[in-house]
């Protein structure tokens, strides 16, 4: 408490400080969130309340300063048992002695998101510090962003900065060529990604290379060491492609990027596409992703696939997906929408209903259930929590 009070004393003096200065913007929102899923017949609540205050400053049009902070508190059940979503053949398998070890906790954090400044020339944008990086063209899913992993049930929802130099060079009128490199300890464990972005008729291409340093665990085995689960950390060289464009009226997209992996499996991942607005304003989006680090028999998964699962090690267990949407406006406020997201390879089926409603230009709702429906043991079988999410925000 002494900590949030002396975090407002410092804001409330950083607004009025920066408020005083000509060119500086302020704003941001609050959020306050409940989550529920029901796990063993009990129903359990997640709730969160976050403050983000955003900060931009344009000194001039070549230069421009962002930044943002975020305060979060979590209450309710702050300490999930990933166990406690998963079959009995699978937790049959983790010894005694580490399932303490699968407990994900949820505490509050305070922390800078981005803080970054670009410099701005007629045929050179170069950007540094805590930004965000957006690669790919997939709405679910994002093949050649090895940086982010979107939550499924909401994959619009903002991601994380990263530190980060990048530059962009204009080749000519629709070309341009994007070095990116995001520091770590050594050279060698920093990620390093070229990509070449253009356009041909009605469609944006971009091809691009990358290499990362990435971590996979091993959750059946712990290092006495740090106390976690033994790391697995290795080179990752990503070659891919996307493209985005307009046919027959159809919004269309697709994205692909195969890995080769230092010592793991090389794997592939595939995206495609398709969106659109009929007349009387019904939006309609379906994706397909195909991911061949995933498994196609759900008897196969394994409490190492589940785990690199939820820890964002990969994007998905089962090797492949579809997402489909549908979304109707019903008043100049009121969108009600339903997304499903059907793995063809185990054959299980979430479904998620969503409601959004927008009192004002500074303020929404929005809210969604989700209910699963598959076999035990499958992606999205009832094991994994049938529940839902409430969200309300507003923007200063």
């Amino acid at each position: 408490m002494k900590n949030f009070i002396s975090i407002m004393i410092f804001l409330s003096i950083s607004i009025t400080s920066v408020r005083a200065q000509s060119g500086v913007d302020l704003f941001g929102y609050f959020e306050s969130q409940i989550m529920g899923a029901e796990i063993n017949n009990t129903f359990n609540q997640l709730y969160t309340n976050k403050l983000r205050f955003d900060l931009e400053y344009k000194p001039s049009d070549r230069l421009h300063f962002g930044a943002n902070f975020d305060y979060v508190t979590y209450h309710g059940k702050t300490q999930w048992n990933i166990l406690d979503f998963l079959s009995s053949e699978v937790v049959n398998s983790v010894p005694q002695i580490l399932r303490e070890y699968y407990i994900m906790p949820f505490e509050n954090r305070v922390f800078l998101d981005n803080a970054y400044l670009s410099f701005h020339l007629r045929w050179l944008d170069l950007m540094v510090g805590k930004q965000q990086i957006s690669l790919g063209t997939g709405y679910v899913w994002n093949p050649v962003d090895v940086f982010n992993t979107k939550d499924v049930l909401d994959p619009t929802y903002e991601q994380p900065g990263h530190n980060a130099l990048r530059l962009d060079i204009s080749l000519c009128s629709r070309y341009t060529l994007t070095a990116l490199y995001t520091p770590e300890d050594t050279w060698q464990n920093s990620a390093k990604m070229i990509r070449l972005k253009g356009g041909i008729s009605h469609f944006d291409f971009s091809l691009l290379a990358l290499e990362k340093q990435w971590v996979f665990h091993d959750y059946t085995s712990i290092d006495l060491t740090t106390q976690y689960f033994k790391a697995d950390p290795q080179k990752r060289r990503l070659l891919g492609a996307t493209t985005v464009g307009e046919l027959l009226g159809w919004g269309v997209w697709a994205e692909y990027g195969y890995n080769y992996m230092e010592s793991s499996p090389d794997f592939h991942e595939l995206v495609v596409g398709a969106d659109y607005t009929f007349d009387f304003q019904t939006y309609v989006l379906v994706e397909f992703y195909q991911n061949t680090l995933g498994k196609s028999d759900y008897h196969d998964y394994t409490i190492t696939d589940w785990m690199r699962f939820f820890s964002a090690e990969q994007k998905a267990i089962s090797r492949d997906q579809v997402y489909m949407l549908i979304r109707q406006p019903v008043t100049d406020f009121i969108d009600l929408g339903l997304s499903s997201i059907y793995s063809i390879s185990d054959g299980s089926l979430a479904l998620v209903p969503i409601f959004t409603y927008s009192f004002s230009q500074d303020m929404d709702i929005m809210a969604y259930i989700n209910v699963n429906m598959g076999k035990k043991g499958a992606v999205f079988s009832p094991l994994q929590g049938n529940g839902g999410l409430l969200r309300a925000r507003i923007y200063f």
